[in-house]
């Protein structure tokens, strides 16, 4: 039957009072024997405290900031039934008799054989004490082949070479494959934290790692190859056109959010065939008013997604530079990607919500020519919540557009056509308008994105629905 057991602090040698700096596992967690419980600093070491028994934890006796000495309890675990046996026999003498034939100076430590789940505040991390133990040459077996000695670089285990961190962070910074040397610690004695490790991977991914090396610079803090260089001139003739100043920076944006957003596109399309006998007749009666204003589906394609929105509140929402918190926003300010001789821009219809769809016309078409002529000003360009990219003007059946951070998603729209549907009794022709949805995912699911795409559909196919 299991039975309580007291995880305590094992011999530390002359350490007392040593602070906790991390708590490794939490009431509940399942732990095996010689897992680490909490990790303590000295002004010397980091210290992993392990776990004498396997079991679940069932209660921490300690907290962040506490102080502990031999003896102190850490935990109670629930032990299993095969922890409460006896305690392990003493290291077989192997590996002291392969240390002394290794000399010192050959690993560039000396490592002094340990009782069972003692701790040894010799200035390296137990990890790098079993590094150390892992080159050491094994007696060869008999007819067994000869291996070639491991090179070892003794340097990398010295207590001046080796980054200041406890194991945990160590374990959690190989698994983000980072190289602890590149990473600077905001604690005490520059120790490294797993919230530096964080701060590290997410400015790696903006192109921003600083001290990251000249190999993560060249391939913009991501550790990629660099930039191919090629001199095209040798294989033909060629001119040099250099960007514009709209593409240079939209290029950056873009190539940030394709980075650091988890982008999904979901496609759908929707019924527009009686939207657009509608938008016909409507432009007829606009001209024989003479009112000037020209209904283009845009304004419509504005107007439905300010009702999804309305539907679906978190894609009218941002996700902070944390990745921690949402901001749903109140208002429908909706941006539409204007092709311009220099490249794209995207100014912003304000207030969708509570305009009719020849006032937003009348705005997209005034907001695009501005565009055109290069006169558009940043107030025009920002406060938007919803982007549209409309490519039906030009062709294509689909693609993925990418998120407009610190927006959620996007809405893509390629070339309607007339496609045969089936009614339930014969094939219809219907006008079908491809609609491509890119999101980011850690804030949309998929199924969330197929209602709002469907939903988007529906109100395009019945204009009525906004009303609702």
């Amino acid at each position: 039957m299991a039975e309580i057991k007291e995880a305590r602090v094992p011999d530390i040698g002359d350490y007392s009072d040593v602070p906790v700096i991390e708590v490794l596992v939490a009431v509940g967690d399942t732990v095996a024997k010689d897992q680490g419980l909490v990790t303590l600093e000295s002004d010397k070491a980091t210290l992993e405290v392990p776990s004498a028994y396997a079991g679940v934890v069932k209660e921490l006796k300690v907290k962040l900031g506490d102080t502990l000495s031999e003896g102190a309890v850490v935990a109670l675990i629930e032990a299993a039934d095969d922890a409460a046996a006896a305690p392990p026999p003493q290291k077989a003498a192997a590996p002291e008799a392969a240390a002394k034939e290794t000399p010192a100076s050959e690993t560039g430590a000396q490592v002094e054989p340990n009782s069972e789940g003692a701790l040894q505040p010799d200035g390296l991390a137990r990890r790098e004490i079993e590094q150390v133990e892992s080159v050491r040459p094994q007696p060869a077996s008999a007819g067994a082949p000869a291996t070639p000695p491991v090179k070892f670089d003794a340097d990398s285990v010295l207590p001046s070479k080796v980054p200041y961190a406890s194991p945990a962070v160590r374990v959690f910074a190989r698994e983000l494959g980072v190289d602890l040397a590149q990473v600077s610690g905001s604690e005490k004695g520059g120790r490294i934290t797993r919230e530096d490790v964080q701060k590290f991977v997410k400015a790696a991914l903006s192109g921003g790692a600083a001290g990251a090396g000249a190999s993560a610079a060249a391939g913009g803090g991501l550790n990629l190859l660099p930039w191919p260089k090629v001199d095209f001139a040798k294989f033909g003739e060629v001119e040099v056109k250099p960007l514009s100043r709209i593409k240079k920076i939209s290029g950056a944006n873009l190539a940030r959010n394709w980075a650091m957003i988890p982008h999904v596109t979901q496609f759908e399309q929707a019924d527009i065939t009686e939207l657009e006998a509608l938008r016909v007749q409507l432009n007829k009666e606009q001209e024989k008013a003479k009112s000037g204003v020209k209904l283009t589906m845009l304004a419509f394609l504005i107007k439905a997604s300010a009702a999804a929105l309305k539907q679906f509140p978190d894609f009218n929402a941002s996700l902070d530079a944390a990745g921690e918190n949402l901001t749903l926003k109140k208002y429908f300010h909706i941006g539409f990607a204007a092709d311009t001789p220099n490249g794209l821009v995207v100014p912003v219809i304000r207030d969708v919500d509570r305009k009719g769809v020849f006032e937003i016309a009348e705005e997209t078409g005034a907001l695009a020519k501005k565009a055109r002529d290069g006169k558009l000003g940043p107030a025009e360009m920002s406060g938007g919540c919803f982007s549209i990219s409309s490519l039906g003007g030009i062709g294509g059946t689909a693609f993925t557009p990418i998120v407009n951070a610190p927006e959620v998603a996007i809405l893509g729209v390629s070339k309607s056509s007339i496609q045969p549907v089936w009614d339930g009794k014969q094939f219809q022709p219907k006008l079908l308008l491809p609609l491509s949805l890119s999101y980011d995912h850690r804030v949309i699911d998929g199924a969330a994105a197929a209602r709002f795409t469907t939903y988007l559909s529906q109100v395009l196919a019945d204009m009525r629905r906004v009303l609702l």
